[in-house]
């Protein structure tokens, strides 16, 4: 946990999110400035900058956010129309919270190139 992270103090309780999954190693929780009609954030419990600082001990912890993001777009009712599952690495990448993320987006067309 790192002091000043918004996603550490979600995961501490200090913050109360809009939570949609939960287990032991993840949170999932609805954007507060979505960009589609869904949108969660999928974060490690454990704080992890970006993806550049996963670790040796880290590798389950990319897994386990897809497996959650496809838990929630399963419950969501995107799976079969299709939803975006992004992660961001750094400013330049769009990243602003440097606590390692995966974003969901459905329940809307997404275009491509994205941005």
């Amino acid at each position: 946990m790192t002091a000043d992270c918004l996603f550490c103090k979600m995961v501490s309780g200090q913050i109360k999110p809009n939570t949609v999954y939960e287990d032991n190693d993840v949170l999932a929780f609805k954007d507060i400035n979505p960009q589609a009609p869904v949108h969660v954030l999928v974060v490690p419990k454990k704080h992890i900058a970006t993806l550049n600082d996963l670790g040796p001990g880290d590798t389950d912890i990319t897994g386990k956010l897809v497996k959650a993001a496809i838990h929630i777009a399963k419950q969501s009712g995107l799976a079969d129309s299709g939803y975006r599952a992004v992660m961001n690495c750094n400013a330049d990448a769009g990243q602003s919270v440097f606590h390692v993320h995966l974003h969901l987006l459905g329940g809307r067309s997404m275009h491509w190139p994205p941005g």
